[in-house]
């Protein structure tokens, strides 16, 4: 499985508070972007996969929901969120 508990502890102890806090909006919009980016390339080689690509776009709205509510409540974790992830131009 592409998703083993040791890269979801390095990516909660990288973005979120740390390894333990998984419920902070940094850390679940990293792992959605880490699930986006795996479905993505399973999309491009496997072009009929409708359920996975339903599933893809379930997770894009997640992940922009999360980033819509911390760009409201906090500005700055937007900001720093968005320059580690590379998410926008």
């Amino acid at each position: 499985m592409y998703l083993t508990s040791e890269v979801k502890s390095g990516i909660f102890s990288k973005h979120g508070k740390s390894i333990v806090d998984t419920g902070s909006a940094e850390g679940q919009v990293a792992l959605f972007t880490f699930r986006i980016n795996h479905l993505t390339e399973h999309l491009k080689r496997n072009k009929k996969d409708f359920n996975t690509e339903k599933s893809l776009v379930r997770l894009v709205g997640k992940r922009k929901a999360l980033l819509d509510y911390l760009k409201k409540k906090d500005i700055t974790r937007y900001r720093a969120i968005i320059a580690e992830l590379g998410l926008r131009k």
